[in-house]
């Protein structure tokens, strides 16, 4: 005899099976790097910022306080010299302060780093950057104040840093951005490291600041001024490697005023190889006294 299956019984069938199905594995926690802080902090323009710090856990501070090295789109080059600077933890380069600099995502770039660390876009814009034109540019004064004010006083109250040697490093346009500072704020870092920076940027506009910086130092109206190191890859195709060597060259020649430069070529590194390639580089140039 066929017995009927009430109608109630098939419709609670799914929902039974559904709760004898075994429950779904939670995922592992992510990783936290040790001896890191982390938080988000407003500028004056309201903008929000994600800052990320590395900071040395043994033996107590130098006298001096902390060397600090400030690296642009810190959600992208953070985690390489946080990590580069606590395997070196008992060596000299080691004692110092990491700075990211991002933004509260969880994307390596964000948009926003167009406004930060540009002069407006030329209007009409040159036709290789018209695609750009929709975004806001133009923000680099207002962020650079944000750097060497609100943010560095942040940093100086939460770890005993060094006022003297403060340091910054940015990547393409973070490298155009290094390069802006030094010839707007010649004082402002104790060291710069433009990489693979975009010289091209509104039809190599930034020429015409490199002139200006460069009379004002050799008539003696530039005192104490950042030292200067530009990094390149051999295969980039985004940011011509040879401008940057041009560079180099020409701000060499103002070492008799006080500027030092140096030059590195990285071979069969290419435009986003540069950062990660440096690291070690970057941090000697920054935190050894010389």
């Amino acid at each position: 005899m066929i017995k009927l299956v009430p109608v109630a019984a098939l419709l609670l069938f799914p929902a039974m099976v559904a709760s004898a199905a075994p429950a779904a594995t939670p995922s592992p926690p992510g990783y936290t790097m040790p001896s890191t802080h982390m938080w988000d902090m407003k500028a004056d323009t309201g903008e929000i910022y994600r800052i990320f710090v590395s900071f040395p856990i043994e033996g107590e501070p130098p006298a001096d306080g902390y060397p600090v090295l400030y690296v642009l789109d810190g959600n992208a080059s953070f985690a390489s010299f946080a990590e580069a600077r606590r395997l070196q933890e008992f060596y000299p380069v080691g004692k110092s302060i990491v700075v990211g600099v991002g933004y509260p995502t969880e994307k390596t770039y964000d948009v926003r780093r167009l406004s930060d660390l540009t002069p407006p876009l030329l209007d009409p814009p040159p036709t290789q950057w018209r695609w750009l034109a929709k975004y806001k540019s133009g923000g680099r004064k207002e962020f650079l104040d944000f750097l060497t004010g609100k943010l560095r006083t942040e940093i100086g109250k939460r770890y005993k840093i060094d006022p003297e040697r403060q340091s910054l490093f940015g990547h393409s346009l973070g490298g155009l951005f290094g390069l802006y500072s030094l010839y707007s704020r010649p004082d402002a870092f104790h060291s710069i490291i433009a990489a693979s920076p975009s010289i091209e940027w509104n039809d190599q506009g930034v020429l015409a600041e490199e002139r200006e910086f460069t009379a004002r130092l050799t008539n003696g109206k530039i005192g104490k001024t950042s030292r200067l190191m530009i990094v390149v890859g051999d295969r980039d195709v985004d940011d011509d490697p040879e401008p940057a060597r041009a560079l180099a060259d020409r701000l060499d020649r103002l070492s008799g005023h006080g500027l030092r430069v140096r030059f590195t070529r990285y071979e069969k590194e290419g435009h986003m190889s540069v950062p990660a390639r440096s690291v070690t580089d970057v941090l000697r140039f920054a935190f050894e006294i010389r």
